[in-house]
Order: structure tokens, then sequence, then C-alpha cells
């Protein structure tokens, strides 16, 4: 069955680059066949269509046994890969997709089938932040007796490692920006990080829920998350993704204003507290700038991420291109 699915173009350049992401690739096609077998599935992609892929992996329509729509996810085996099916089977349906199977050693999944076509990319902002906050709050579930809790990662200790390393990483890259932000985020770290240890109040947080990844059911008004990268913690930690994407729609009178505002009206859906988001976002986009300068070839997305971090805390770098002029994040 594997053999009518094409592998894209753009996963086997992106994971090409490592002997580790190689011997993945050239499984690929018999993890494939071997799922479609394990869970009776037949491929529902015309012929000539690539299936959908992501930064982690390949994801295939397909039709179940029973005759219902579905698609198997195949992903290389990232911690936060591995971790979905623990999350999804937490949230049970409950704001996010369902999971119908999974298997941990080939990191593959079964999930209901959402519309991939119908997202809140193209959502008109206002109706994008009802939509969000709905979910964060259906998403944002207290721990329980339930097993797979003690799986996940916690924010906490997310916080105390960003302590340690973010000074160390901006070091070595050759402080590539001013120290005040540098100082701004460990600041965060280690407030909030104090803070998130000793609360009562943690959730179950998906850290990566930004317009893309919330898709709509099919046949249905309401939308579903994907792709969680599950953490406990916090829930104000999980906005910074929206503010970082859709940059383009800000106004062009004042943009920085705009993205202070957008803040506010994505923590007012969700019932969160905007002073503990703006924390936890300026800190997570510090993080996101060092990670892509250490990359070294994305610097128009570390300006994206320095300018929404210096721009939440009151003070836009200066040397950053002005915000419509940055790079629009694909």
């Amino acid at each position: 069955m594997s053999a009518v699915v094409p592998i894209p173009a753009d996963l086997t350049k992106r994971y090409s680059n490592s002997t580790e992401r190689r011997a993945w690739l050239q499984s690929l096609p018999s993890l494939l066949e071997a799922s479609l077998q394990r869970w009776e599935l037949a491929v529902d992609l015309p012929l000539g269509t690539e299936p959908w892929n992501g930064y982690s992996g390949i994801v295939v329509p397909v039709w179940t046994a029973t005759g219902a729509k579905a698609v198997l996810k195949v992903a290389f085996p990232y911690d936060e890969s591995l971790l979905e099916p623990t999350a999804l089977q937490l949230w049970n349906g409950r704001g996010a997709v369902r999971l119908l199977a999974h298997d941990e050693a080939s990191c593959s999944t079964l999930l209901d089938r959402l519309d991939d076509g119908r997202s809140l990319i193209s959502v008109p902002m206002d109706d994008a932040v009802d939509v969000w906050g709905t979910l964060l709050r259906r998403l944002s579930i207290s721990p329980d007796d339930r097993p797979g809790w003690e799986r996940l990662p916690r924010i906490a200790d997310t916080a105390e490692i960003w302590s340690d390393d973010l000074p160390m990483r901006w070091e070595e890259l050759g402080r590539p920006f001013s120290r005040w932000m540098l100082e701004a985020a460990l600041e965060v770290c280690q407030t909030r990080g104090a803070v998130s240890r000793r609360s009562q109040h943690d959730v179950l947080v998906h850290t990566d829920l930004h317009y893309l990844n919330i898709l709509g059911r099919p046949g249905r008004t309401d939308y579903a998350a994907i792709d969680p990268q599950p953490s406990i913690g916090e829930a104000e930690f999980a906005v910074a993704p929206c503010l970082w994407n859709r940059i383009g729609d800000l106004s062009h009178a004042d943009p920085a204003a705009a993205l202070r505002d957008r803040c506010a009206q994505l923590c007012e859906a969700a019932g969160l507290d905007v002073d503990v988001a703006v924390q936890w976002s300026i800190a997570r986009e510090v993080e996101n700038a060092l990670w892509y300068v250490a990359k070294g070839d994305h610097e128009g997305d570390a300006q994206r991420s320095l300018w929404v971090a210096s721009t939440l805390a009151g003070k836009t770098l200066a040397e950053l291109p002005a915000a419509h002029d940055l790079k629009v994040l694909t």
C-alpha cells in the first residue's frame, strides 16, 4: 500500500541533513506499510497527489476498515512527537483531534480526519481570537489520576533549564542581541518558573497552539487542535505562538500597540492573565531567537522573534526591520 504514498520533496530535503534523519527517511516507506497493515487502512490519496507533511513527519488520508475517514501520521521520534498520543488520550477529543490508535515504537498515530482546508490562518482575526480562546479553555484540563500525566514535561522545569542555558548560548553565539533583552527573558524564567513550581493550578498546555494547528471538524462549525507539543504548567504559556504568527495582519499605523492589543484580546477570550502571558511570550521568543541564530541561516526568523519579544517588553529593538517588513512565518 505504501507504494502509492509519495514522500514529499520538502520532507526529503528537511530530513537529509544527518545520518539519523536519513535513516528515518529510508525507513519511512516500511513504517507506512506496517501501519497500513496493522490498522487495516486504505490510502485515500488521488494518484499523483502528495500527502501533507509538516516539520515532524507525514500525514496520509486513509479509510478505516469500517469506512470511516481518518489520517495516518508517521513522525520522526522527537520528544514532542512521542508525547503527542499521551496528551491526545488525556484530552479524549476535548478541544483536540481524537486519537483512534497509536504505536509508540514507530511513532505512528491514527487520528480522526479534520478539514485541512479550514484552519484559523485565514479566518478574520476577531473570529480567530474567539475560536482560539474557546479551545484554550477546553484544552486547559487539570492533572487527575489517569495514567500519562507523569510522562509530560513541566514548564517550570523548562524555565529552570532556560535560566541556565540562555546566557551560555547568548555568549557562545556572539551576543547576537542586546543584553537587556536576554535579562528580561531570564527574569521571566526565574519568577514565573518559581511561581509555576508552587502552583496548584497547573494544566495541560498545548504549547504550539497557533492558527495553522487549529482545523475545522468536517460537517461542523467547531474546530479542534492538532500537534500539541504538550507540557504541564500555566495556561498563559500557550499564547506566544499566536503572537509570532499573522504579524502581517497587525495595524500599519501602530503595529506595536496592535500586538499588545492582540495579546490582551487572546487572554480575554481564554480567561488568562495578560501580564503572565506577556512574560512567558518574552521568554519563549528570546529562546526562539537564539535557536534561529544557532541554525545559521534564519536571520529573518530571529528578527521576527526579537521584534515580538522586545515589543512586548515595551522597547522595540531599533535595529530590527519594521513589523510589516519582517519575514512571514510559513
